[in-house]
C-alpha cells in the first residue's frame, strides 16, 4: 500500500536483479468503471515484457479501485495518483538507468499527463489510447519520444484517430519522434494479439535502452539498429 493524494493506493512492486541502477516504469490501468485494474490482461502483457528486460516495475490501482481508497474522478486525481507512484518509486530507485511510463486505454491517458509533468521520464508506452475520448492537447510539444500501439479493428477509438494524433505529436515544434504500430486484426484489448503487443514493445525499448545493458537480449537485427 503506498501513500496517496486520497489515502492508500494497492501496488504490486516487481524487483529487478539489477537493482538498485535498472531501469523503471511505472503502468498505468485502464478505466476502473470497465473492470480496469492492474491485473487486467494487457496489463499483464505489459508486465512480463519490462520484467523479462530487468526493469523494477510497479502496477497499483487507482482510487477507488482494487483496494484502493478514495474515489474515482475520470482524470486528475488518478493523474496525482501516478505521481504519488513515481515518488515512491523514485525513493526506492534513486538512481535508474532510465524512467519509463506505460499505460493502456485510459491509462494511456494518464501516463502521457504524467509524462508531460514529471521531466524525469525518458520515454512512454502508450497501448490504444482513448484519442476520440480525451484531450490530449497538453502535448504541446511531446516532452518525450514513445511508442503508440494500436489494433486496426479497435471497436472503441478508431484507429484514423490515433493516427492523427501521433502525427500531431511528432510534427510538433520541438517534438520528439512518436512511433505508430498498428497491429492487423486486433481489437481495443487486443484479444489473440497479446504476443505481438509483447513483441512490439520489447523491440522498441531495446532499442532505447543502452546496447550495454542488454547485450544477451537483442537480436541481430536490433543490435544493427542500436549500432547504426
Amino acid at each position: 500500500m503506498i501513500s496517496g493524494p486520497e489515502g492508500s493506493l494497492e501496488a504490486s512492486y516487481h524487483c529487478s536483479p539489477m537493482d538498485p541502477k535498472a531501469p523503471m516504469v511505472i503502468l498505468m490501468a485502464p478505466h476502473p468503471e470497465q473492470e480496469g485494474t492492474m491485473e487486467h490482461a494487457v496489463m499483464q502483457a505489459l508486465f512480463r515484457v519490462f520484467a523479462r528486460l530487468d526493469f523494477n516495475i510497479l502496477r497499483f490501482n487507482y482510487r477507488g479501485s482494487g483496494k484502493s481508497q478514495g474515489t474515482f474522478t475520470n482524470g486528475e486525481g488518478e493523474v496525482s495518483d501516478a505521481a504519488a507512484c513515481l515518488d515512491w518509486m523514485q525513493n526506492k530507485n534513486p538512481n535508474p538507468a532510465q524512467c519509463w511510463v506505460a499505460g493502456f486505454s485510459f491509462g494511456a491517458y494518464i501516463a502521457l499527463q504524467l509524462l508531460m509533468r514529471r521531466p524525469e521520464c525518458h520515454s512512454f508506452v502508450a497501448i490504444s489510447p482513448l484519442a476520440n475520448m480525451y484531450d490530449f492537447n497538453f502535448l504541446a510539444p511531446c516532452p518525450a519520444p514513445g511508442l503508440v500501439i494500436h489494433g486496426d479493428m479497435d471497436e472503441i477509438t478508431p484507429k484514423e484517430s490515433v493516427i492523427r494524433l501521433t502525427h500531431q505529436l511528432s510534427m510538433q515544434k520541438r517534438g520528439h519522434k512518436i512511433a505508430l504500430h498498428l497491429i492487423p486484426g486486433a481489437d481495443h484489448a487486443f484479444a489473440n494479439h497479446l504476443k505481438s503487443v509483447e513483441n512490439t514493445i520489447q523491440e522498441y525499448v531495446l532499442n532505447k535502452l543502452s546496447p550495454a545493458l542488454y547485450p544477451e537480449k537483442a537480436s541481430p537485427r536490433i543490435q544493427t539498429a542500436l549500432a547504426g
